[in-house]
C-alpha cells in the first residue's frame, strides 16, 4: 500500500467544498416527486428516424420538423458526417439516415451542408454501405428494394421456446425490435415522397441497387455461411408467395405488440422498437385514432427536448438508474441517511419496484417478480443492474417504514438472485441470453443482439450483496467471483459493457471486490491497480474515447472526463489506495474543474448502448460519479 507521508494531498477545505456545491446542485435538481433524472443523450439517428415517423404516418408537424432540422444541422461535423457519440469518426448509416431527414424536412439538396453531407456519403460507398436498418427505413419510402434485403420471416413469432431459434433467445431490445419488424416485412407498407425529397442520389453506381443488402460472409462453412444459405432460400419463397402460417404469424404478433406496450406508450422502454410497432400496427389497420396508437404517440411527448429552437427525442430514459445513483453519491458524500430527499427519492423508488409479470419468466418462470426497471414505465423488462443499484441506496437511507423497505429488498434480492446465469454472472435483462450463432443472421448487423452476463452488471450484484454482510464463501457470490476472475484481461482491466469500457469495468469491480471482503493484496486486484496508474493523464484524470470498443488497444486512451475520472477513483479507494499520489492527483482534477454551479462538463459519451455501435451520454454521470468519488475520497481522509 501507498505511504500517505509521500502524497501530495489536496487542499482539505477546498474538497469540503466541491463537495458541498456538489450535493447543493444534486439536491436542487430533485424533482418534485422524489427522483432525479437527466436527459440520455445519443446520435441524430434517434430524431431523424422520429421525424421519418411522422412523415410515414402523415402527421408531420413543419413547425416541429423546422426545429427537428435545426437540431441536426448544428450535429453536423465540418467534413459533413455525423457520428455515433461526441468527436467520434463518420457513421454512414447515421448520415444517410440525418441527411433524408433533412430533405424531407424541406432542406435544399444544394445547401453547403446538404452537398458535403451527399459528397461525404458517396466517398464512403453511398447508400450500398449502410446498415440493413437504414436500408429498412428507404425501403419504407420506395428508397430501397425490400428484396434485396435479408428476410425476417413472420413464422418466427411461432417458434417455440424449446426451438434453438426463437424470440426468446435474443436480448430484450432486439426481440421487441424483431416482432415489429416482422410485421413490417410482411406487409411492407410504403410512403409517398413530396416530389424531389428521395435519396436516390446517394447511390455510388446504378449496377448497386441490385445488390443483396448484406456482403456475402468471407467463410462459408460457418454460422454466418450458414445463415446467408438460409436467407437466400427464404428471400426465393418469399418472392414465390410461399409465406407458411403468414395470417396465424401476424396475428400472434399483434397480440404480442398489443400486450407489450407500456403505461407510458412505449414498446420495451426504447425508441426503436417504438416505432417500429406503431409502423407494424399501422399496416395491420390501427387507425391514427386507435387508442393504442395515440397512446403510443402521445407518449413521445415525454422523450421531446427543446432547447434554443431545436427539437430532438431521447432514445431512452433512465429516472430509476439516475435516481438510485444519485442517493448513492448523496450519501457517500455524508448526506444524513434521514435527510427529507434522500426519504423522498426512497419513497418514489419503492413505487416504481416491478410485481407485474414479463419476458424474463420465459426462462425464469419459478420466481416471484420483484425488481426495478430503468425507465418510469418498463414493467416488462426489470433489469439486474437497476435492481442492484436501487437496492444498494434503499439499504442507506433511514425510512419511518423500515418493514416495507426490508421486504422490497427482500423481494428484490430474491428475484435478482433467481436472474443469475450457469456460468456465475448476470446479464441485464434474461437468463441464459448466451447463443452467439444468433449474431451471425444477416438481419443482424445491428449493435448487440443478445444479452449475456458481464462483469459490470455482475459487479453491482455483487456489491450489494456484500452491503447485505455476504462474502465470498456465499455459493452465489463464490460463482460470481469466479466468473469475475475469469473475465479479467491480461493487462488487469475488465471489459465494461454498459460505460466507457475498461474504466467502467474497473470501476465496478473493484468496489464489489471490497464490499465482499476480498483481499486487496491479492495479485489480480494489484494487476488491477497497476493498470489505473499507468492509464492516468498528465491532467490529473482519466479518459477512453468509445473508440476503445472497436480497437482494444486504444482502452484507456482518451481525454479526461470527471464521470470516467470518478470510476477511476472509486476503483482506487476500494482497493486502499486512497492514500495514493494517483488518488490525490484524480481529486484535484475533478475539483479544478468544478463549474461555479458545483457541477461539471462533459460533452463526452461515457455510456455504452450497444458497445461502439450506439453510445450515451447520460446527462447525468458528468455529476452523480464525481460526487461519488469525492465523498468516498473525503471518508477515507477521515478514516485515516
Amino acid at each position: 500500500m501507498t505511504t500517505p507521508r509521500a502524497v501530495s494531498m489536496p487542499d482539505e477545505e477546498r474538497l469540503h467544498k466541491s463537495v458541498e456545491a456538489a450535493q447543493r446542485w444534486l439536491l436542487e435538481d430533485q424533482h418534485p416527486e422524489g427522483f432525479w433524472w437527466g436527459e440520455l443523450e445519443s446520435n441524430t439517428s434517434i430524431t431523424s428516424e422520429y421525424l421519418l415517423l411522422t412523415h410515414h404516418l402523415g402527421i408531420g408537424d413543419p413547425e416541429r420538423w423546422a426545429e427537428i432540422a435545426a437540431y441536426l444541422r448544428g450535429k453536423q461535423s465540418a467534413e459533413g458526417y455525423w457520428s455515433q457519440y461526441y468527436e467520434g469518426p463518420g457513421d454512414i448509416s447515421t448520415t444517410i439516415e440525418t441527411y433524408f431527414a433533412l430533405k424531407l424536412a424541406g432542406e435544399d439538396p444544394g445547401a453547403p451542408h446538404m452537398v458535403r453531407a451527399r459528397e461525404w456519403i458517396l466517398a464512403q460507398g453511398g447508400i450500398a454501405k449502410a446498415r440493413v436498418f437504414t436500408k429498412l427505413w428507404l425501403a419504407l419510402f420506395g428508397q430501397y428494394d425490400w428484396d434485396r434485403l435479408p428476410v425476417m420471416p413472420a413464422w418466427i413469432n411461432l417458434l417455440p421456446t424449446w426451438f434453438p431459434i426463437n424470440l426468446y433467445e435474443f436480448a430484450s431490445w432486439a426481440r421487441a425490435t424483431i416482432v415489429g419488424v416482422t410485421v413490417i416485412f410482411a406487409t411492407r407498407p410504403v410512403a409517398t415522397l413530396p416530389a424531389g425529397a428521395g435519396v436516390q442520389e446517394l447511390w455510388r453506381d446504378p449496377s448497386e441497387r441490385r445488390q443483396f443488402a448484406v456482403s456475402r460472409p468471407s467463410r462459408q462453412v460457418s454460422w454466418g455461411g450458414f445463415f446467408y444459405g438460409l436467407d437466400k432460400v427464404l428471400r426465393f419463397l418469399d418472392r414465390n408467395h410461399i409465406r407458411p402460417f403468414q395470417r396465424r404469424s401476424l396475428v400472434t404478433a399483434e397480440r404480442w405488440l398489443v400486450d407489450r406496450q407500456e403505461a407510458d406508450g412505449a414498446w420495451a422502454g426504447i425508441q426503436p422498437p417504438w416505432v417500429y410497432a406503431i409502423l407494424a400496427l399501422r399496416s395491420l389497420g390501427y387507425p391514427l385514432d386507435h387508442p393504442v396508437i395515440q397512446k403510443a404517440l402521445q407518449g413521445f411527448e415525454r422523450f421531446t427536448w427543446r432547447e434554443k429552437g431545436t427539437l430532438r427525442t431521447e432514445s431512452c430514459q433512465s429516472p430509476v438508474w439516475d435516481t438510485g445513483l444519485a442517493a448513492i453519491a448523496l450519501l457517500d458524500s455524508g448526506l444524513a441517511a434521514d435527510h427529507p430527499a434522500l426519504t423522498k427519492s426512497a419513497e418514489w423508488l419503492l413505487q416504481e419496484q416491478v410485481f407485474s409479470g414479463g419476458d424474463w419468466q420465459i426462462k425464469n418462470p419459478h420466481t416471484p417478480p420483484g425488481g426495478w426497471a430503468f425507465e418510469f414505465d418498463n414493467d416488462v423488462y426489470p433489469d439486474v443492474d437497476d435492481t442492484a443499484v436501487v437496492m444498494i441506496a434503499l439499504d442507506g437511507i433511514a425510512l419511518s417504514d423500515e418493514a416495507r423497505k426490508r421486504r422490497a429488498v427482500e423481494e428484490g434480492t430474491r428475484w435478482m438472485l433467481s436472474m443469475q446465469c450457469g456460468d456465475g454472472g448476470w446479464g441485464a435483462f434474461d437468463v441464459e441470453n448466451t447463443k452467439q450463432f444468433l449474431t451471425q443472421i444477416p438481419f443482424a448487423d445491428f449493435g448487440e443482439v443478445l444479452d449475456p452476463p458481464t462483469a459490470d452488471v455482475t459487479a453491482h450484484a455483487l456489491e450489494f450483496l456484500g452491503r447485505m454482510g455476504y462474502r465470498g464463501e456465499y455459493p452465489p457470490a463464490a460463482r460470481a467471483l469466479a466468473f469475475l476472475y475469469a473475465l479479467q484481461e491480461p493487462d488487469g482491466s475488465w471489459w465494461g459493457r454498459w460505460g466507457v469500457n475498461y474504466i467502467y469495468g474497473l470501476g465496478a469491480v473493484l468496489p464489489a471486490l471490497a464490499e465482499l471482503g476480498e483481499s486487496m493484496t491479492q495479485p489480480a486486484v494489484r494487476k488491477a491497480v497497476g493498470w489505473l496508474r499507468a492509464h492516468q493523464l498528465p491532467d490529473g484524470g482519466w479518459g477512453e474515447s468509445c473508440d476503445s470498443y472497436a480497437d482494444p488497444t486504444l482502452a484507456g486512451a482518451g481525454p479526461s472526463t470527471p464521470s470516467q475520472t470518478a470510476w477511476a477513483l472509486l476503483a482506487l479507494i476500494a482497493a486502499g489506495e486512497a492514500g495514493s499520489e494517483e488518488a490525490a492527483r484524480g481529486v484535484r482534477y475533478l475539483i479544478d474543474r468544478q463549474r461555479s454551479d458545483g457541477t461539471w462538463d462533459e460533452p463526452e459519451f461515457t455510456g455504452t448502448g450497444f458497445p461502439g455501435d450506439f453510445m450515451i451520454n447520460y446527462h447525468l454521470y458528468r455529476h452523480y460519479f464525481p460526487l461519488m468519488a469525492l465523498g468516498r475520497y473525503a471518508h477515507s481522509l477521515r478514516a485515516r
